[in-house]
């Protein structure tokens, strides 16, 4: 390839000029069937895409860059993982043929070697937040893009899940902010660069982000794209005229979705509020302790694996939303309550919704692709089987006994127009290329059937020339054929060649044969072939009219999805309370919690065969028993239960039927958890420190309609620092009147027993064990009372603690236990007394328990000394003396 005068080949010249666009993008660059990456980009690739890594001529003093590619038909493979990787793609293809490219310059004098090149251009930007390929979206999650915007008194937020429409806004403190992202989980996150020391303060530095120009963050950019794309004078008929923050953000995503040439969005049809009064607050602690979405251990599970039977996606989409927006008000829970019933009582019902979910695959994301006009024609079919699975379920509705169905019923649109109109139209098992053909129905357009006539029976008319020149020829092995090279061609074996007519044309010399062609041949060929290319682009035509039609119906189509999605959570219910043995929950507004024989929803999914869940009752109101003290050993249950009621109480809210003999619900407006810590070292931050900000953050926030969940709280400190701190905050949920919420409160700490007798509505609980033998064997039955052992040791010799150290800490636990007997069990523990104890234990080295020298003896006693040579004598006392200087 010639050279420009910077040295670079006119193809890498082309490459850097669209590289600077975005130059924080990772571009493929489609180079004849191939996308290949270059210099940085093609390292990062090789990384992620596990691709070989070689080197091209970039030409002049420059010399070679890496370069690594793959098929340009792997793409939908390749693709996902870097996005996966949080990379921003930018997908450069040619926007010329360049076989009619070549023939434009044929001849042509006095072109550049730049006017010889195929045109090329950026066709997509894609980034985390704006993916459309099924490769890459999941299909049960939504895809978000966020948007945060740092107004001066509050901060304003915004969503958009481009693959389904849904926009969404809102604004509030940081706090506000920061849980909502936690909730909706953004796959990327923008923001005004200006503002970067901030975000990381509030957000911390756990998202995929973006950082945008200020301007971007503008009252009057924001309305300006808003209006534009909405096509309105103003907002306020979509509820967030008064959100200024939350419609700047909003306005960055829609600058955001321009700078990413995602322009086809007349899916997104409006922007809504979202309405924190409406929804249980949930910060991400307590979705992550609660393992509400997902798993803490690798091993786990989590409440949405458990109660999550949907058959759509979008339905799968909808109750992961649920579970982390539980509502609030009593009349649209009983709705939800109510339709799950009528699942359970109406089996008829129940199996045609069923059988009918089960034809609609993801209505939501197939509408949305035909805004863009991505749609495949397996696609569009799809679409029309949803739409034909729509009316028995409507009919269903309209007639079930329940007026939440028949509400749905009613709004369920059949789109019968567009529906019979794909039937018509498309094929009914299309390929998923257009360009593959034989995508429109035979019968629908008259040219195209002509054209499909001639290009069919034109390859039965080659037979039939092929069979006249043998009879003519008296060539019997002759044979009609076809290449790209030439077309179609007769093949002639070297053995009848004296009897080839003159007025054939020699083409092609084999070894054994040669290949001709004739005029008529050539006349037919031209025929069949226009035919072909003909019939392509009329099918493309004919099916880009359809989509261009269909976007009509996308609003309508949006409100479909978005029922049978609410319909296809109800039903899920349904199956895992009938599968569990949930019972409907009461609820209403008052302040009590009084469950039945409670369960834990995950954890009796998972017990072995045989072994059953031990149930609990739990009962929590604001004027005789608010706070439950309870005590007892570890790996009694006490975390077990305190998770189990959260969970009912979730479930309760979500509109799910319960794991309990019967269960009363009192509305909660938050549900507070500190459970379990884990050390923040990455950013610093100790266990204690955990603690104390997760608890900080549940005294700020909580109210008397709050629920909450503390276990084990102070363990990250020294005891009686702990004991302090914890009974401060017991006292102050108890004494506080607007922080008098229902609260749990597990703990090891047994002097909180204590507070019982001071403060009215503390009630002390323990989870109970039994001793048998001098081993204790776990009830996991909660009783009335404290408990006054923890039964540590015990835990620690079933883990698998050497017995030597099982043995030393019995000695300790009973010198210590007497010692604070004497002292009323007040005092500090008397080290000195325990350390004189140590020194009359019998001073043989084989029988001290101190641990470096047990570990010394058992080195010694391994020793096979018939069989030790001196230089292993020599290694073996070197390992002994590295035992004693790591003990020094």
């Amino acid at each position: 390839m010639a050279k420009d005068e910077k040295g670079l080949t006119p193809m890498m010249k082309q490459f850097f000029s669209l590289k600077a666009k975005h130059p924080d993008a990772l571009m493929l660059f489609r180079c004849g069937d191939f996308y290949e990456t270059y210099c940085d980009d093609a390292v990062e690739a090789s990384k992620i895409l596990g691709i070989t890594l070689t080197r091209r001529n970039n030409g002049g003093e420059t010399g070679s860059a890496a370069m690594a590619g793959f098929p340009h038909h792997a793409l939908d493979t390749y693709l996902p993982k870097l996005i996966r990787a949080g990379k921003r793609v930018a997908i450069c293809d040619q926007l010329e043929d360049p076989k009619k490219k070549r023939e434009q310059i044929k001849g042509k004098k006095g072109l550049s070697d730049m006017d010889k090149m195929v045109k090329r251009g950026i066709t997509e930007l894609v980034t985390p937040g704006v993916a459309m390929s099924d490769n890459v979206l999941n299909y049960k999650e939504n895809n978000f893009l966020a948007a945060v915007h740092f107004g001066k008194a509050s901060c304003g937020v915004s969503f958009l899940d481009i693959s389904t429409g849904e926009f969404i806004t809102g604004e509030g403190t940081y706090d506000y902010v920061e849980k909502l992202l936690g909730n909706f989980m953004p796959k990327e996150v923008l923001y005004d660069r200006n503002y970067k020391k901030e975000f990381e303060c509030y957000f911390g530095n756990k998202f995929c982000v973006f950082e945008l120009d200020d301007w971007v963050f503008t009252e009057q950019s924001a309305k300006q794209k808003l209006l534009k794309h909405f096509g309105t004078k103003s907002l306020k008929g979509f509820g967030v005229e008064h959100l200024k923050n939350g419609i700047i953000a909003s306005g960055a995503i829609m600058q955001y979705l321009e700078i990413t040439q995602h322009t086809h969005i007349s899916h997104i049809t409006s922007l809504s509020r979202i309405e924190e009064e409406k929804y249980v607050r949930l910060d991400r602690f307590t979705i992550r302790s609660l393992e509400i979405i997902a798993p803490m251990q690798d091993d786990g599970s989590s409440l949405l694996a458990v109660i999550d039977r949907t058959v759509t996606p979008m339905g799968g989409r909808m109750l992961r939303r649920w579970l982390v927006f539980p509502l609030k008000e009593v009349h649209p829970i009983q709705e939800r309550l109510d339709i799950v019933e009528y699942f359970f009582r109406e089996p008829e019902f129940r199996q045609i919704v069923d059988d009918q979910l089960h034809r609609v695959g993801d209505l939501e994301r197939i509408i949305s692709k035909v805004a863009v006009g991505r749609v495949s024609p397996r696609e569009v079919v799809q679409l029309k089987n949803a739409l034909d699975a729509i009316r028995p379920i409507k009919t269903a509705c309209l007639y079930a006994n329940n007026d939440a169905l028949k509400r749905i019923g009613e709004q369920l649109n059949l789109c019968e127009s567009i529906k019979d109109r794909i039937e018509k139209e498309i094929q009914p098992d299309p390929p998923q290329l257009v360009n593959k053909g034989d995508v429109i129905a035979s019968g629908y357009n008259e040219e195209l059937d002509e054209l499909r006539s001639i290009s069919r029976n034109g390859k039965d008319y080659l037979l039939k020339i092929q069979e006249k020149e043998i009879e003519a020829t008296g060539i019997s092995s002759l044979k009609v054929g076809y290449n790209n090279v030439f077309g179609y061609y007769l093949e002639v074996r070297n053995t009848f060649k004296d009897k080839v007519p003159e007025e054939w044309i020699r083409k092609q010399t084999l070894a054994q044969a040669e290949r001709y062609i004739t005029q008529e041949l050539k006349e037919y060929e031209e025929k069949i072939l226009g035919a072909e290319e003909k019939i392509l682009a009329l099918e493309t035509r004919l099916f880009n009219e359809l989509i261009v039609d269909m976007q009509d119906f996308i609003p309508q189509i949006q409100i479909n999805a978005n029922l049978l999605a609410h319909n296809d959570c109800l039903l899920s219910f349904a199956k895992i309370s009938e599968e569990n043995r949930y019972v409907r929950p009461v609820i209403d507004d008052s302040d009590v919690i009084d469950i039945k024989q409670g369960r834990h929803p995950v954890i009796e999914t998972q017990l072995p065969l045989g072994e059953s869940y031990v149930p609990n009752d739990v009962y929590l109101d604001t004027e005789k028993q608010q706070i439950m003290m309870i005590t007892g050993p570890n790996m009694a249950g006490k975390s077990a239960l305190l998770r189990q009621t959260a969970l009912i109480v979730l479930l309760s809210q979500v509109g799910c039927f319960v794991p309990a003999e019967s269960a009363r619900i009192g509305l909660v407006d938050k549900i507070f958890t500190r459970v379990g810590a884990s050390d923040n070292i990455s950013l610093g931050e100790s266990t204690f420190m955990v603690e104390m900000t997760e608890a900080a953050n549940i005294l700020n926030n909580v109210s008397s309609k709050s629920l909450v969940l503390f276990d084990e709280l102070g363990r990250g400190t020294s005891t009686y620092d702990g004991i302090s701190i914890a009974w401060a905050i017991v006292e102050y949920l108890h004494e506080h009147s607007k922080a008098r919420a229902r609260t749990l409160f597990a703990t090891h700490y047994h002097e909180l027993n204590e507070m019982e007798k001071n403060f009215s509505r503390i009630k002390n609980y323990n989870v109970s064990v039994k001793e048998v033998d001098n081993k204790v064997i776990f009830l996991r039955k909660l009783m009335r009372g404290g408990s006054e052992h923890s039964f540590g040791i015990h835990v620690a010799e079933i883990a698998g603690m050497p017995r030597s150290i099982v043995k030393r800490a019995n000695v300790i636990l009973k010198e210590l236990e007497a010692d604070n007997a004497g002292v009323g069990g007040a005092g500090k523990p008397n080290t000195a007394k325990i350390a004189e104890h140590s020194g009359d234990m019998e001073l043989s080295f084989f029988q001290l328990d101190d641990p470096v020298l047990t570990q010394i003896r058992d080195e010694i006693l391994g020793l096979d000394v018939n069989n030790l040579t001196p230089v292993d004598a020599l290694n073996k006392l070197n390992d002994i003396k590295k035992i004693l200087r790591g003990k020094a």
